[in-house]
């Protein structure tokens, strides 16, 4: 069994106006992004979405230094972008979608995915979304520490910077034994 893991493609990372932005890089996925969520969600597989959510009055949460306040819960920041935004309303219903708030860059840190994805005996996780060297990477190192296998789609994952996003996808193929799709 197989899960997607589609994370943190809202507006604060996407859009031009968002409060960490990966623009143009993270807007020209969104249509694969869309397919291959629809696509897996009309097989039965289990679509899983990762969202950042934080809390302005958080005083302790290590990323307050390192990044603007983004993905701010009750926002238009937090909100998913453009289409994947309707296609998570056509499909939220489906008792093999699921919606996952996280406050770290990993989508195992501090939520039940990892029991979920048990429960549900799956074993390959597909990862999808913003930022390929920050949240997907670190998602990615807890998945195969955890044992899962990862299947990466290239034409899925963005970042805000080339180099980052060319050394995640490295990263994944040589350190941590991820299989690189292009597309699916």
């Amino acid at each position: 069994m197989k899960a997607l893991l589609s994370i943190d493609y809202t507006n604060d990372f996407v859009d031009e106006k968002g409060a960490l932005t990966a623009g143009g890089p993270a807007q020209e996925i969104e249509n694969n992004i869309v397919r291959l969520t629809r696509e897996m969600a009309e097989k039965g597989e289990y679509v899983v979405f990762t969202i950042d959510a934080h809390d302005p009055n958080e005083k302790y949460h290590p990323e307050k230094d390192l990044f603007p306040l983004h993905n701010v819960k009750g926002t238009w920041g937090r909100e998913l972008f453009g289409s994947l935004k309707e296609t998570y309303e056509d499909i939220k219903d489906k008792e093999t979608v699921y919606w996952i708030d996280k406050r770290h860059y990993s989508a195992f840190s501090g939520t039940d995915l990892d029991i979920r994805l048990r429960e549900r005996k799956i074993e390959e996780i597909w990862l999808t979304g913003v930022v390929t060297d920050i949240c997907v990477l670190h998602t990615a190192i807890d998945a195969y520490n955890l044992g899962y296998s990862i299947v990466v789609v290239e034409s899925c994952v963005a970042s805000f910077n080339e180099l980052g996003h060319k050394w995640a996808l490295d990263h994944f193929k040589n350190t941590l034994g991820a299989k690189i799709v292009q597309d699916v």
